[in-house]
Order: structure tokens, then C-alpha cells, then sequence
């Protein structure tokens, strides 16, 4: 049994909801985060696709102005593609195709920033192109990799990994609230669980990774210890006893999560949740 590293983050957050969406197959209500996050994964996976296209279509010498301008044409194609094949999920959170596109336009263009400057650098210090400049780029930008281990019975998708010579470094893009120091315990266990995936994947020490908190873009850096497998395994086990158990999980007693929780109303119906647990059980 692998189970999805965001699994550990939703654990961390309130395991009483797990519980519910996991065991009790309760479903939230459709949220705006969660369609608008999830226009931002299929960009980011077909920005991912298009790389190497991108990049060796470029056979000369170009001012940085030309290929920031190639890059953002691009981007932004990709962009409207993916908010036209969410249009009905739009629609149930009641948010139009232009407010999406204004919503989710500044991290596009930030990314095509990044790696527009990436290529514009490399370009410079190397003096290579076409294939060539696609085959030897360094860093290479991959997201949406898929990882998965059978040893750490995890599996789940890196937002974006910089790809050195002999390093792979993961990223974590999150919106909403940024903490005023660190990265939130949540966070921190998704980039400990991915570097430790990426390591067995590729055979490569991973020192650490970053999480991007996208609304004040603000990056925070994680390094990887030597006792953080030991406390993946736990939660991982954890987790698992949790999918298999029959029992409730008690409320996480925090105000704010469970204002913006979409189950709150069954949640906290405890007539109602012991009903569904009893079908649960005697099914």
C-alpha cells in the first residue's frame, strides 16, 4: 500500500478530516483554492511539456527582451488552455474565465520570469544554442514530477525540482497565508517526504528544498536531516492506521481551520458522523 504524501500534510492539518473525506468518504464542497490550485498544477504540467520545445527553438542569439517575450506568449497559451478546460469548475465556485485569468496571471508570469532569465544566463555564459543549449541547461526546471517508493509506501507529484549536475533541489508552491517565520509543520513534512523520494528515484543526496508561498512570494528554505526518514516512516504508519481504523478521531480545536472547513456542519454533528461510522463498520 503507497499512500499520497499529501496525505501527511492533510494528517499534520486535522487527522478528524482525513478520517472523514478518507474513511467516512465524505466530500467537501467544491472550493475556489482548490479548482484555482488545480488550473495552476495542469499549467505548471504542460509549462513542464513544452520546455524542451521552448528552449530549442531558440538557434540565435537573441536580446533577453526577445526571449522574455517568447516565454511569456508561451506561458500564457498554456495558461488560457487550462482555465478553458476547467470553465464547469469555475462555474460550480462561481468565478469567471477572465477573473481566473487575472487571479492566476502574476504567478504565470513569475515563472516565465524565472526561466526566461535561466535561459537568458545560461546563454551568456555558454554561447550555445538549439539542441545543443537544451542538452547541456543547467539548472533544468522539471515540474509535476511524479515520485513514488514501495520502501516508504509513499507516492505523490513535486510542484517543480531545479535539476543540477549532481542535485536535485524540490519546490513547494502554496498560496494562502504565509507564516511570519519558517514554513508551516505541514509544509515542511511534504519537502522532507519529497526529498527523500527523490533521493531513492535517482540515487542522489538531496540537502533540502523550498517552499514558495506564491501570495507574497517569499521563498523558505528546508534542510534535510538525517532523522527526518525515521519521522516520515512514523507518520506513515500512522496514516495508514488511521485509513484502517473504525475509530473517530477528536476534534483538532482550532478555530481557524475549522471556519474555513467545508465540513464543519457534519463534523461537529456527532449524531449524524456516528451514523455513517456504524454504516462504515457494518459494512
Amino acid at each position: 500500500m503507497k499512500i499520497s504524501v499529501s496525505l501527511l500534510s492533510s494528517y499534520l492539518y486535522c487527522s478528524r478530516k482525513l478520517f472523514l473525506e478518507k474513511v467516512l468518504l465524505l466530500e467537501e464542497p467544491p472550493k475556489e483554492s482548490i479548482v484555482m490550485g488545480s488550473i495552476r498544477h495542469e499549467t505548471y504540467d504542460n509549462i513542464n511539456k513544452k520546455e524542451g520545445e521552448i528552449v530549442t527553438s531558440i538557434t540565435e542569439k537573441h536580446d533577453s527582451e526577445h526571449i522574455q517575450a517568447l516565454y511569456k506568449q508561451r506561458y500564457l497559451q498554456i495558461l488560457r488552455k487550462a482555465i478553458a478546460s476547467n470553465k464547469k469548475r469555475l462555474e460550480e465556485v462561481n468565478i469567471n474565465m477572465l477573473e481566473a485569468y487575472r487571479k492566476s496571471f502574476p504567478f504565470i508570469m513569475e515563472e516565465s520570469s524565472v526561466r526566461s532569465d535561466n535561459i537568458v544566463n545560461f546563454i551568456k555564459s555558454n554561447n550555445v544554442f538549439g539542441e545543443e543549449l537544451w542538452q547541456k541547461l543547467t539548472p533544468k526546471i522539471i515540474s509535476e514530477l511524479r515520485v513514488e517508493s514501495d520502501e516508504l509506501k509513499l507516492k505523490g507529484i513535486i510542484d517543480k525540482v531545479h535539476v543540477y549536475d549532481n542535485e536535485y533541489v524540490p519546490f513547494e508552491l502554496k498560496t494562502g497565508r504565509t507564516p511570519s517565520d519558517g514554513i508551516w509543520p505541514s509544509h515542511r513534512i511534504q519537502i522532507a517526504a519529497y526529498s527523500l523520494l527523490l533521493q531513492e528515484k535517482f540515487n542522489k543526496q538531496v540537502k533540502g528544498g523550498f517552499v514558495v508561498y506564491l501570495d507574497t512570494k517569499e521563498k523558505r528554505h528546508i534542510a534535510i536531516n538525517p532523522f527526518m526518514k525515521q519521522e516520515i516512516r512514523q507518520l506513515v504508519d500512522e496514516v495508514i492506521a488511521l485509513l484502517e481504523s473504525k475509530e473517530l478521531p477528536d476534534f483538532c480545536n482550532n478555530e481557524n481551520k475549522c471556519k474555513k472547513c467545508g465540513l464543519k456542519q457534519t463534523c461537529y454533528n456527532e449524531e449524524e458522523v456516528n451514523n455513517l461510522l456504524k454504516i462504515k463498520v457494518s459494512g
